[in-house]
């Protein structure tokens, strides 16, 4: 392949620097895209124009990283981040740059560039090529290689390893022979480990929303970098689970791994709650014997233990609050089994106690969960299909009715029960509590007289 299509608005911003005596190339995942055919990524560019040159050329031009010679241009309605060729020295902090130098050439600035795939340039006016160290040969044989020494490229930047890994998953590649055994050297690793925990959660989280999580979580975990990161999750290996009842295939370990390739790609806190919904089994597996002589192994109260670790790794990975909420209330559900014989106010306090809004993510993740038992897929028509088809009707139907799952869906208030007597306080909130129990056993029970007989009664037996 020598060229690519160019964007029209791309040769536009092209003839704009060239008419202006400079040269400007698409570099970057733009490029590799579209060597792939894959959609179009957004658009970074490396000219020979300096910050200020770019400033005095386009209208909008807005200094995001001035000091590393980026600025980006507003054109078309699109944002384009703009580099100035530049070379690099030696990487103190294994992230920035000590110094950043200006570069001559496309080539120079080519050479600075962490991987093959990545260091290919693309002119602006004919999409012409540029493609000094082979990435083109490597996109067609799907290799990830370093440009030039491994152990050079990955100690100027500690994130680099992680970034081969979720390209890795990301791409369907293979990492090269020599760029995968430097990930995983002493030296490369205390680089890795000094990276922000932010860095490394959003590679992670890049990794997550990859077809195959499996790939780039097996791969974190045989360089050492997961346990550098969650090492929570080390004793995950080798914990079996396989006792004979055909529950488990796997160790706690790949089942986690393949619970992720079961969860929506598009759903991130599904896929984190995949994640974590096993790590803390380790900690809670027991053995019985039993009258035929086998062992039966237990994980009893595991969902819980594995919810408080989930807590733990993602503060620690400076998550969100609301993230971690998300994440450890599914774990700490995901454990829900459901049976026909559940009462219609069975039902409704599940809901209450999973939240409707947290339903069809724990769906999700009872599927992941069973997709990670022997990478198969829940069978339609089987009993637990039927079970949750089943418990869905019967939540759907409750939703219709618009039945009370909290006291805000009480036909009675507060207020209602100050003007009955009843002083706010402690003692109004629990007859409120009481009558929404009510309630919940007795849907019909929702309506304004019969909640205020009630709480009179409550009152005068109880309180007054």
């Amino acid at each position: 392949m020598n060229c690519i299509k160019i964007h029209s608005d791309l040769r536009k911003v092209g003839k704009i620097f060239s008419e202006h005596g400079f040269k400007a190339y698409l570099v970057g995942g733009a490029v590799r895209d579209a060597i792939m055919k894959k959609e179009e990524s957004d658009w970074d560019l490396a000219t020979d124009a300096t910050p200020e040159q770019v400033k005095a050329i386009f209208r909008r031009v807005i200094p995001t990283g001035i000091a590393h010679g980026t600025v980006t241009i507003h054109i078309f309605g699109r944002e384009i981040e703009t580099t100035t060729f530049r070379t690099e020295s030696d990487y103190s902090d294994g992230r920035h740059p000590d110094k950043v130098e200006y570069a001559a050439t496309i080539e120079e600035d080519l050479s600075r560039r962490d991987f093959t795939m990545n260091a290919i340039a693309a002119s602006l006016e004919n999409g012409e090529l540029i493609d000094p160290f082979g990435g083109i040969a490597d996109i067609e044989q799907k290799t990830i290689r370093t440009v030039g020494s491994a152990l050079e490229r990955f100690a100027e930047d500690g994130l680099r390893p992680v970034r081969a890994i979720r390209f890795a998953g990301q791409l369907g590649f293979n990492i090269e022979a020599s760029t995968m055994q430097a990930i995983g050297m002493p030296k490369i690793l205390k680089k890795t480990k000094g990276i922000s925990v932010e860095r490394f959660r959003d590679e992670f989280c890049k990794m997550l929303k990859t077809q195959k999580p499996s790939v780039c979580l097996k791969l974190m975990e045989d360089t050492g970098i997961m346990e550098m990161f969650i090492p929570q999750f080390k004793i995950c290996r080798g914990c079996i689970q396989n006792d004979g009842r055909g529950f488990h295939e796997f160790d706690v370990a790949d089942h986690i791994f393949y619970a992720c390739d079961g969860a929506p790609s598009d759903n991130l806190i599904v896929r984190l709650a995949a994640f974590f919904h096993d790590i803390g089994k380790p900690e809670c597996r027991t053995t019985e014997k039993i009258a035929d002589g086998s062992t039966l192994i237990h994980f009893h109260g595991h969902e819980t233990e594995s919810a408080k670790k989930a807590r733990e790794v993602m503060r620690h990975l400076k998550f969100s609050n609301e993230e971690i909420d998300k994440v450890s209330h599914l774990v700490k559900e995901h454990m829900f089994y459901y049976q026909s014989c559940w009462s219609d106010a069975a039902v409704r306090r599940f809901i209450i106690r999973v939240g409707i809004e947290n339903f069809e993510d724990l769906v999700q993740l009872r599927l992941a969960d069973i997709y990670g038992m022997h990478r198969v897929p829940l069978q339609e028509g089987s009993p637990s299909y039927l079970g949750l088809a089943e418990l869905k009707g019967r939540i759907n139907k409750i939703m219709e009715e618009k039945q009370a799952l909290g006291l805000k869906d009480l036909a009675v208030n507060g207020g209602d029960l100050i003007k009955e007597g009843i002083p706010a306080g402690k003692k109004m909130g629990a007859i409120l509590n009481e009558l929404f129990e009510a309630v919940t056993e007795s849907p019909a029970m929702n309506n304004r007289e019969t909640l205020l007989e009630v709480a009179r009664n409550i009152y005068r037996e109880k309180y007054s």
